[in-house]
């Protein structure tokens, strides 16, 4: 512990050093914190550091510890994770949280669309909550949907992972625009191309691009079109279920008012922006019934 601890001191902040040394400790062995705390034999394996020094090198180049592993454990979901997708982040976890919150068990046998599923985290964690809802995930990138499909074999959950581009016309009126949604959710690329000097290595030189950069002449051009698709059928009130149509976004901190202003002028109502566990605007939610 100490061993890797001290490689990793320099790089890291000494708690982050000390966090990934247990992972690493966890990974390898196999066995939880408390079953490497309390079982002294389980720690003989170890004397040889020499195992080690391949994930400390990586780390040390700032590679994500979530891709040297190939997983992460996020919302009780076992993730398989590649370079084509982004690592989950807790204030995900709070947008599936939230939803979870909001619709409580009031809309049974529900139809979800996750758009820009990537890694198939949020429409897992969803369908995880929801055992009767039926759950999609579609985003543009093949390769993420591989890892999804997977993801949701790993889990045993069923939920329907395709390709699709949002910005391919055929959508309009086409498949995915066709009034069968109650719900639709998204956590779209929302970092403006100037922030990347606020972005630490591990992201920039590791996480997929496409996933976290728009331009700063647009900031809002995924949840426009994701807007303008949904306000022509899918929000509009199920009239077997009855249920209210839900749009909710993950967004860039910045940008809530404007959010709500885009939102209000395509007769959104309902808008409401939730702040994270750091005071931050981080989630929308809007309905169109």
């Amino acid at each position: 512990m100490r061993h890797i601890t001290d490689q990793l001191l320099g790089f890291y902040p000494e708690d982050e050093a000390r966090s990934l040394a247990w992972w690493i400790l966890e990974e390898v062995s196999g066995l939880s914190r408390s079953q490497l705390l309390t079982d002294c034999k389980s720690t003989t394996k170890f004397r040889n550091t020499q195992i080690f020094e391949p994930i400390i090198a990586r780390l040390q180049r700032f590679e994500p510890i979530q891709y040297i592993f190939g997983h992460t454990l996020w919302c009780d979901l076992d993730l398989k994770l590649t370079p084509a997708t982004l690592i989950p982040r807790p204030e995900t976890a709070e947008l599936v949280e939230k939803i979870n919150q909001m619709v409580n068990g009031k809309y049974p046998n529900a139809k979800c669309l996750d758009i820009g599923t990537g890694s198939g985290c949020i429409a897992l964690a969803i369908k995880r909550a929801h055992p009767d809802w039926s759950v999609t995930g579609i985003d543009i990138s093949a390769e993420a949907i591989l890892v999804a499909k997977e993801n949701a074999r790993r889990n045993h959950l069923q939920v329907d992972f395709q390709v699709a581009d949002i910005f391919d016309e055929k959508m309009v009126n086409g498949k995915w625009q066709n009034g069968k949604f109650d719900l639709v959710v998204s956590n779209p690329p929302y970092i403006r191309e100037s922030e990347r000097k606020t972005m630490t290595q591990n992201v920039l030189n590791f996480e997929p691009e496409t996933a976290l950069f728009v331009p700063d002449s647009d900031p809002l051009k995924f949840y426009r079109r994701i807007a303008e698709l949904f306000s022509y059928a899918p929000l509009t009130a199920n009239p077997l279920t009855n249920n209210p149509k839900f749009l909710f976004f993950e967004i860039n901190e910045t940008l809530g008012e404007e959010m709500r202003q885009m939102l209000s002028e395509m007769n959104y109502h309902d808008i409401q922006i939730f702040n994270d566990t750091y005071g931050k605007q981080r989630f929308v939610s809007a309905r169109m019934d």
